[in-house]
């Protein structure tokens, strides 16, 4: 057994009060499957009935050089008895696996928390490539925090020797040493981390063993190490009280893919999703890719144009076409965009957003792309925009966009983020008979007259025309449309009347939202916070630490983009101050400013990563003077 290599605070007892929330981090190497790591333990967190809230930053480069200090890849998990709606602000627990993964993020963990380090990969190569002069284990300089430093990598070593596994080989396995561990601090059942092991390695059963046998002893170690005395203690967080239902654990991006299937299913329509690679949107057509018994086509196309092009001939023909990207795509993806408009065929366009502009900072997240959304076309362009909240809420946004794109035959964005894509939470699997059909009818026969494939109903919807439909030909393309029978129109008064009719077809959807409720509060009072996307789960806790100090703030949330709920310009006049808290450099606020004239205030940050907490409570208190 390695023994301790240096104890900060060696006075602290095993014995530690049950905590209402919890917040760790795994980081190392990028080769180091800290992703993996995390995404087991938040499993076991599950499946233990906790809460949870996840955030997997990772770099940015396929393969980073291995122990730099850009080559960090981290997983955070908080997870709780009551309700997470955000990853944590600062780490209780850090897990480092290499002087990189400390330096990278020590700064974060909180005064008295837990350091656990692997002694192992302290050598001076890897501090050099850490820019440390002297180890920090060895220098003072982690004195402000618990530090528990041992030789996991030895420790791995030993627990897979039987197996005759090479060195390289052997520390693979050191992230299951490491998981056992942080299995056993927090009082966690491993038997079905051990059952995914072996079916991940059905085809090797030996490295199934091997990585058991590492899971196993991490485990033994924190039961038998003695060390509760010097920090390490085994925590018991209690189950969140749930209403009844069945949970599983989801990522935004798996929530899309689903909603996407549910919304064709809803529509009564055949899906066909047409995309290109590209981070952090992939891991949609992934999903997609695996649920083909649901009338679900994929194509990975050549390119983004091809993607949509794609998509918006399967509309053509009669299924929902669907494509999805991140910003850099979307921008390519704009010249057929608006022939979707022009066309007004329904499609649904995803939006992933990251860092940018250009390439940008490809694993990272951003709310940068609203403009984009909203008025990122050439000409007038509208077409309606819906952005989720969580990952949760990203199903019910796909089977949204989905209504409105048929009923209203429209394309439609909707948009989530990096963080909501990669990040992981519990959800109520829903009823299936509990949600509303849309069914989509197609126009099978003219209109008495002759046909008219660009007549109006009330909500200024044409018909569908499936090609090959007898009596129905009509020409279709990207040159404007005489009003009624869409035959080409240059005419300066066609053109204008078109031009408003689906400027009046995209506004008249604020008809079938729901009004703009207060997520926190009331109506009317000293200030509005005011959020949309990812930005929900840490404004909502910051106005909740607000009120419960007595102060006069509320939270407001908004999903429908554009167009936006009809009352929600009286709802921000009800307020003395508005603030709008973005991961980008203040477009919500620009909207509404120009909507309703009222004095929205910026609160932007456009890091790559998430708004703390403490952030916004922080401006909460700077508005309220």
């Amino acid at each position: 057994m390695a023994s301790v290599a240096q104890i900060a605070n060696p006075a602290e007892t095993s014995v530690q009060p049950a905590p209402e929330s919890v917040v760790v981090r795994f980081a190392g190497d990028s080769g180091d499957g800290m992703q993996l790591t995390g995404g087991q333990f938040t499993l076991s967190t599950a499946l233990s009935g906790n809460d949870l809230a996840t955030f997997p930053d990772f770099p940015a480069e396929i393969r980073a050089p291995q122990g730099t200090l850009f080559g960090v890849s981290a997983f955070q998990i908080n997870f709780g008895s009551s309700d997470i709606s955000t990853a944590g602000d600062a780490p209780d627990v850090l897990i480092a696996m290499n002087p990189a993964a400390l330096k990278t993020n020590v700064k974060d963990l909180k005064p008295g928390g837990l350091i656990i380090a692997d002694t192992g990969e302290f050598n001076d190569r890897n501090l050099a490539k850490a820019k440390y002069d002297v180890s920090p284990l060895e220098d003072g300089s982690l004195s402000a925090w618990r530090v528990l430093a041992f030789d996991i990598s030895q420790l791995t070593r030993d627990s897979v020797k039987e197996f005759g596994l090479g060195n390289k080989e052997a520390l693979r396995c050191k992230n299951m040493w490491t998981l056992g561990l942080a299995l056993w601090m927090f009082d966690r059942d491993r038997q079905p981390i051990i059952d995914w092991l072996r079916v991940k390695f059905a085809k090797a059963p030996e490295l199934a063993d091997a990585n058991i046998a590492a899971l196993n002893a991490g485990h033994a170690y924190g039961e038998t190490a003695e060390i509760g005395g010097h920090g390490l203690a085994q925590v018991h967080v209690a189950p969140a009280p749930q209403p009844e239902g069945l949970y599983r654990t989801i990522t935004g991006a798996d929530a899309i893919a689903y909603g996407l299937v549910a919304g064709a299913q809803l529509a009564e329509l055949p899906m066909f999703y047409g995309g290109y690679p590209i981070t952090p949107a992939s891991a949609v057509l992934h999903a997609l890719s695996k649920l083909k018994e649901y009338g679900v086509t994929t194509f990975q196309a050549e390119d983004e144009i091809a993607a949509i092009a794609s998509s918006i001939g399967a509309s053509y023909a009669g299924s929902l076409g669907v494509t999805c990207s991140s910003g850099p795509g979307i921008a390519l993806k704009g010249e057929a965009l608006g022939l979707a408009i022009m066309t007004e065929l329904p499609l649904v366009v995803v939006n992933i957003q990251r860092g940018g502009p250009s390439t940008g900072l490809p694993t990272k997240t951003e709310q940068s792309d609203l403009y984009q959304a909203v008025y990122g076309r050439n000409g007038d362009a509208p077409l309606p925009v819906i952005a989720a909240c969580s990952p949760a809420d990203a199903f019910d946004c796909a089977i949204e966009a989905c209504r409105i794109a048929t009923q209203y035959m429209t394309p439609v964005i909707l948009l989530s983020d990096g963080y909501i894509a990669n990040a992981a939470e519990p959800w109520q699997v829903p009823d299936v008979k509990s949600l509303a059909p849309f069914p989509v009818r197609f126009l099978e026969e003219a209109q008495e007259g002759g046909l008219m494939p660009y007549a109006r109903d009330n909500k200024l919807a044409r018909p569908w025309i499936k090609p090959g439909t007898p009596g129905l030909m009509h020409r279709i393309g990207g040159i404007e449309k005489s009003a009624g029978t869409g035959h080409i129109d240059y005419s300066p008064a066609n053109h204008q009347a078109m031009t408003e009719l689906r400027r009046n077809k995209v506004l008249g959807i604020a008809e079938s939202i729901p009004d703009q409720q207060v997520s926190q509060g009331q109506t009317g009072g000293k200030l509005a916070v005011v959020g949309w996307g990812s930005t929900f789960g840490p404004i909502h806790q910051a106005v909740r630490r607000a009120r419960a100090k007595g102060q006069d703030v509320s939270h407001i949330h908004i999903r429908h983009i554009w167009p936006l709920p009809k009352n929600l310009g009286d709802l921000l006049k009800s307020y003395d101050k508005v603030l709008v808290p973005e991961m980008n450099t203040g477009q919500l606020k620009t909207l509404l400013r120009d909507q309703y004239l009222v004095d929205a205030r910026p609160l932007n940050k456009v890091s790559g990563q998430p708004f703390r907490i403490a952030e916004i409570e922080a401006a909460i208190e700077e508005q309220l003077g």
